[in-house]
């Protein structure tokens, strides 16, 4: 019999043993979400990296679940890549295997994108019918799916911008959409399977060091959001430096385009120095959160903001490494995906921190 979690807000961790099962498999399953998701960023980032993002021509959400599987289906994708700049550009002559190559990549992110609508809808609608999803969370769960599908959407807008006249990469603005979207997405799933796992508060912290915790995801959000900028315009493979940026503090052609705000997004020197600045502030940010939370706040806090230090550095190094290397494909994808995992420990600090009052799946 479908259960109200109402009949047991009250309890709180006192609720019946059945209750606390049911909510464990739904966080379970949410937190299997947010993993399918940090993957598929990090292929994205990859298939980014390995120019293999244009390599499909058409969006067949079913149609393209299977990949060719004859010589003569092989030729007709590659007869419709030979039609777009890219290929006239960049990869002219290149072969059909150097066409397979790289579309490997690119079904393999398509095809993890339809896996987790999969994983999402198929376990949705058991546990719904099990009686495990909670009335009030329903709702969420819906529009999550739906903004699910809007991502591949988008993505497949994305793609789109690529095959514009003189164009061999997609939109820098379409790719930071997608970007943004996709870590919504992720915070949304994640803060729901926190929530529902843990639905009141163990100890709120100070509301200085939930304000600061908060300050801090704000700050890594807009560090990921400037780097989505560097991807796009491949800022990472000029000024390969640290810490100065062509023997300077500032580089000197930070705002070399005009009007002024046009360097905050298409001026690569400005780009990379604002992605610099961003992060080292996330890092002094966090350096002082933590240094102040773990003497005033409870244990789970605690740990949670030691998680955060612990990530930020890596992160830190990372994209230093990422950067004196020249961008290789294998830790600038590692340092897109640890990113997430910043965000995701911000939030789950920030989750600690939420004062009472908080009801079942809902934001504080």
């Amino acid at each position: 019999m479908p259960f109200d979690v109402r009949d047991f807000q009250a309890a709180g961790d006192a609720a019946p043993e059945s209750v606390r099962r049911r909510r464990c498999a739904v966080a379970l399953w949410l937190f299997m979400v947010c993993g399918m998701i940090l993957v598929m960023i990090g292929l994205g980032g990859a298939t980014r990296l390995t120019g293999s993002g244009l390599s499909i021509m058409e969006w067949a959400p079913f149609r393209g679940t299977l990949p060719p599987l004859s010589e003569a289906e092989w030729r007709r994708l590659y007869s419709l890549y030979q039609q777009i700049p890219q290929y006239a550009l960049l990869n002219q002559g290149f072969g059909l295997d150097g066409f397979k190559h790289i579309f490997w990549l690119e079904y393999f992110h398509r095809l993890w994108g339809r896996l987790i609508g999969l994983a999402f809808l198929l376990p949705l609608l058991g546990l719904w019918w099990r009686g495990a999803i909670e009335r009030r969370l329903r709702g969420r769960l819906l529009l999550l799916f739906v903004l699910g599908g809007l991502q591949g959407a988008v993505g497949w807008f994305m793609v789109a911008s690529g095959f514009f006249p003189d164009s061999i990469a997609v939109s820098l603005y379409r790719l930071v959409i997608h970007l943004v979207l996709a870590l919504l997405l992720y915070a949304a799933v994640l803060w729901t399977g926190l929530t529902t796992v843990q639905p009141s508060p163990v100890a709120a912290g100070p509301p200085a060091l939930r304000r600061a915790t908060l300050a801090c995801c704000v700050l890594a959000a807009l560090t990921i959001l400037a780097g989505g900028f560097v991807a796009g315009l491949k800022a990472g493979f000029t000024y390969n430096t640290f810490p100065l940026m062509d023997g300077r503090l500032v580089p000197e052609s930070y705002a070399a385009l005009h009007p002024f705000l046009r360097n905050l997004t298409e001026n690569i020197a400005a780009v990379q120095f604002d992605h610099r600045l961003l992060a080292s502030l996330t890092a002094l940010a966090v350096l002082a959160t933590v240094t102040w939370g773990v003497s005033h706040a409870g244990p789970p806090a605690r740990r949670a903001l030691l998680a955060l230090g612990g990530v930020v550095a890596v992160q830190y190094a990372l994209g230093v490494a990422t950067l004196l290397a020249v961008v290789p494909v294998g830790l600038a994808t590692a340092h897109q995906m640890v990113a997430v995992l910043v965000l995701t420990a911000g939030l789950v600090a920030l989750h600690t921190l939420r004062p009472g009052g908080t009801t079942w799946g809902y934001m504080p």
